[in-house]
């Protein structure tokens, strides 16, 4: 961690008092459903070639989408703890997933439980130490298991039995029913290991899109032919990094029970079968792959989905939903098949953009969507001013509740920051740089080489521009305002 001196840099004080608006005499409600790696992309309210989530659909629908939300640093144990601290990963100390959370450090639901706030967390957790600011929680080991999972909460640990997508639904729905104070507000954080890799569907969803065949994204075989090297030296591609038996379920996973071994069996064996009995090569194997791995991932998208539905009726029942404002997100965006690939990590559009839904009912506009960019940074302040926090929280984000409000945000922002350390998981190299509504700038430090894409005219990132001549102004004035914002946020780039 930097000193307190440094760590103060860039950092804005939250405002408070303005979230008492028309419908809302009483603080609202606050319940994040936070996703894991679920790309914005999959998603019907986000135009998704993979058909409808319809109950995610349906917060759209009743609230807002935001087009442009990112992330500032596309891997789990990063994102969760920018999402956390409203602090960019060189303040907060976790750079990549072998950094632990210090959890003595300032957070929202530390804040909101001050604030009088009842706070709950429940799934993922993937930080290493122990929940802080939460008066409940009950979180996975680690990354966990798809079925069976052990969840540790603040008296010790319980094993449970089913598909851990349900199993977290259900001990989230049991708290908001039976296990808060009903005389205070509450935050409830719901966050799935779903869609994490290596996407093991529910039961309830392996027969899904058995006869479909789903649309091969147009880069599936990108040939990276202008972009940094990494591009082509990572370990993250359809064609040759997924795994037989792990991820393209040529054998059953480990850790079923018999009964969810013979359902498990009676959905894969037919398929395997067939490909046995014909394996492709070549380019037609990277198909198949991308079919099994796609409709896995949508799979367990769709077993998320049906859960959602569950916390949509659960807050009507028990009249909630009109003093509740739900959000749904997810900790960073994914490939599915985009230039090849599965995973994240790259500041590319796939994994940079996050889904972001909001639902504020009487405040938010039903289906209407908002084009600011905003991040995961932002979230710490946006909760601060929603609970009207008496002393805020000192975030580098900035809240968007004028966003919810469609009032127009005093300060202006005309670019997000993104800086990826990692070096050594899939191969991706450690990069930074800033994204604009229309234009992209990254800096790769480690060859020296930058790339440069219009997003207007070239949304897939394929024309790397930063060598052509037409462009080194704009080159000069993004590297200019990458330099600005690595100085205003404190952090020293390579």
């Amino acid at each position: 961690m930097l000193g307190a001196s440094l760590a103060l840099i860039g950092l804005g004080v939250v405002p408070v008092g303005a979230a008492t608006g028309e419908g809302n005499a009483q603080r609202p409600n606050i319940l994040m459903i936070y996703m894991d790696d679920h790309a914005a992309q999959t998603i019907g309210a986000y135009g998704s070639a993979f058909g409808p989530t319809p109950n995610i659909d349906a917060i759209a629908a009743a609230g807002m989408r935001f087009d442009r939300a990112f992330c500032s640093n596309s891997i789990c144990g990063p994102a969760r703890a920018v999402t956390l601290t409203g602090q960019h990963s060189h303040i907060n100390g976790v750079r990549d997933n072998r950094g632990t959370f210090d959890g003595s450090q300032a957070t929202f639901p530390k804040a909101l439980a001050k604030a009088g706030y009842e706070t709950a967390l429940f799934g993922k957790w993937h930080l290493k130490s122990t929940p802080t600011g939460f008066a409940h929680f009950e979180v996975l080991r680690g990354q966990g298991p798809y079925y069976n999972p052990l969840l540790i909460n603040e008296n010790g640990q319980e094993k449970h039995r089913g598909y851990t997508t349900r199993i977290v639904t259900d001990r989230a729905l049991e708290w908001l029913q039976k296990g808060r104070n009903p005389k205070k507000p509450f935050l409830l954080m719901l966050q799935h290991k779903a869609p994490h890799r290596n996407w093991q569907p529910g039961p309830e969803e392996l027969l899904l899109f058995d006869n479909v065949a789903f649309p091969y994204p147009a880069t599936l075989f990108d040939d990276w032919a202008t972009r940094n090297r990494g591009c082509r030296d990572q370990e993250m591609s359809i064609a040759h990094h997924l795994r037989d038996n792990y991820d393209l379920k040529l054998a059953a996973p480990r850790g079923l029970d018999p009964e969810q071994l013979k359902a498990w069996n009676a959905a894969y064996e037919p398929r395997n079968k067939l490909f046995r009995a014909n394996p492709p090569t070549g380019e037609a194997r990277t198909r198949w792959n991308f079919q099994r791995y796609a409709k896995d991932y949508m799979r367990c998208i769709m077993g998320v989905d049906a859960q959602v539905g569950r916390v949509l009726a659960a807050l009507d029942a028990a009249q909630l939903s009109q003093n509740t404002i739900l959000i749904y997100t997810s900790d960073q965006g994914f490939y599915v098949g985009e230039h090849g690939w599965y995973d994240k990590r790259w500041m590319y559009e796939e994994s940079l953009k996050v889904p972001l839904l909001v639902r504020w009912p009487g405040v938010v506009t039903a289906g209407s969507s908002d084009d600011h960019l905003v991040q995961n940074l932002d979230f710490a302040a946006t909760f601060c001013e929603l609970a009207e926090v008496p002393d805020g929280m000192q975030t580098q984000g900035q809240s968007f509740v004028p966003l919810l409000r469609n009032i127009e945000p005093s300060e202006g922002r005309d670019a997000i920051y993104y800086r990826y350390f990692e070096k050594g998981e899939h191969n991706v190299p450690p990069h930074h740089g800033i994204r604009t509504r229309s234009h992209k700038l990254i800096r790769y430090p480690d060859e020296d080489f930058t790339e440069l894409f219009d997003l207007e005219s070239d949304p897939s990132e394929l024309r790397n521009l930063a060598a052509d001549e037409e462009h080194q102004a704009l080159r000069r004035d993004l590297e200019s305002k990458l330099k600005a914002l690595a100085a205003k946020f404190g952090d020293r780039l390579p």
